[in-house]
């Protein structure tokens, strides 16, 4: 059974950092994307970032390039975003997700099947 376990979220300044980790088990390997995805108080979930299994292939929607990066550790079932430089903006849930094919665009929701319950991501002025 698939399992996402999403932490490291809670409240920064603007300007700090948070590094947010989303845990697996042996089947989350078995996706071809892993992702995050962002909901704020009275907002659609919103596209973050992805990454692809077999090439480390990662995909960031454009407000955050250069600031957040998503990686994974060695044993493949944890995969992490570091985020940086935050602003208030960025407030938000951040939900860890999993998609088994490459047919839909990786930033839709759509594409994902297996959702994490999210950690919050406050960031204050």
């Amino acid at each position: 059974q698939v399992r996402l376990v999403e932490s490291g979220g809670g409240m920064v300044q603007a300007g700090g950092s948070l590094r947010l980790s989303c845990a697996g088990n042996r089947y989350t390997a078995r996706f071809y994307n892993m992702g995050w995805f962002r909901q704020a108080p009275g907002k659609e979930r919103e596209f973050v970032a992805s990454f692809r299994w077999n090439d480390a292939t990662t995909y960031y929607t454009e407000s955050v390039k250069g600031r957040l990066t998503i990686s994974r550790d060695g044993a493949e079932k944890t995969v992490y975003l570091q985020m940086d430089s935050l602003n208030p903006e960025n407030t938000a849930v951040y939900i860890c997700t999993a998609g088994p094919t490459s047919t839909i665009s990786v930033t839709s929701a759509r594409a994902y099947s297996s959702w994490g319950q999210g950690t919050q991501v406050t960031v204050s002025s």
